[in-house]
């Protein structure tokens, strides 16, 4: 698949989530966590967040590929043991399948994600129901994309609120999830970045 074009143009809807394979196809790092996270078979997993969103940013702006990108997020879910123990005995040797890139990848089981969430913050968030569903409780609609590669090894996209969020230049938080401190220093990093962009932040 060619690289995606420059300029911010947003491709027809039906060609939308083949712009965004493409885009974090262009950064061979992505490709190569893609790759052997296929290899590692993980269940319900997917490369998230950033190592996409930015793709699709550096793409848009004629940013080269793993540009801004400063780790690779590796979801999976898997509810059948909720101990840390269980958790480590996976993420431990996933991590150290990629543990000779020059960037870090970080493996987590998102079936336990509440459970540290609501232990570090006080919250009482529920249990999510898979990797589709984490991605609907990120800070940002932006933020709320993914992909993986299905048995056959073709990439896939997912995106619990559409595509539209991440093709706009507008990048706005969730009330309720994305917290003050953490979001305004976020986006104010990224702005910096890709300044084309307008972050919305959150208000005290």
């Amino acid at each position: 698949m060619s690289a995606p074009g420059h300029g911010w143009s947003v491709p027809p809807d039906t060609q939308q989530a083949d712009y965004v394979i493409a885009a974090v196809l262009a950064d061979p790092l992505a490709r190569t966590v893609l790759e052997r996270a296929h290899g590692l078979a993980l269940p319900d997993w997917a490369l998230v967040a950033g190592a996409v969103y930015k793709a699709v940013w550096n793409a848009m702006t004629g940013r080269p590929g793993g540009y801004g990108i400063n780790d690779y997020d590796l979801a999976y879910f898997d509810a059948r043991d909720l101990s840390a123990e269980a958790e480590l005995a996976v993420v431990g040797p996933a991590e150290a399948a990629f543990a000779d890139l020059s960037v870090p990848v970080e493996v987590c089981n998102q079936a336990r994600v509440h459970l540290w969430f609501n232990a570090q913050y006080g919250t009482d968030r529920a249990p999510l129901r898979d990797t589709m569903d984490a991605l609907r409780h990120f800070a940002s609609p932006t933020h709320a994309i993914a992909i993986r590669l299905d048995q056959e090894a073709r990439p896939e996209v997912l995106a619990p609120f559409g595509l539209e969020p991440v093709f706009s230049r507008v990048v706005r938080p969730v009330p309720g999830l994305a917290g003050p401190d953490g979001w305004n220093r976020k986006i104010a990093e990224q702005a910096l970045l890709w300044p084309e962009l307008e972050f919305l932040p959150v208000r005290l």
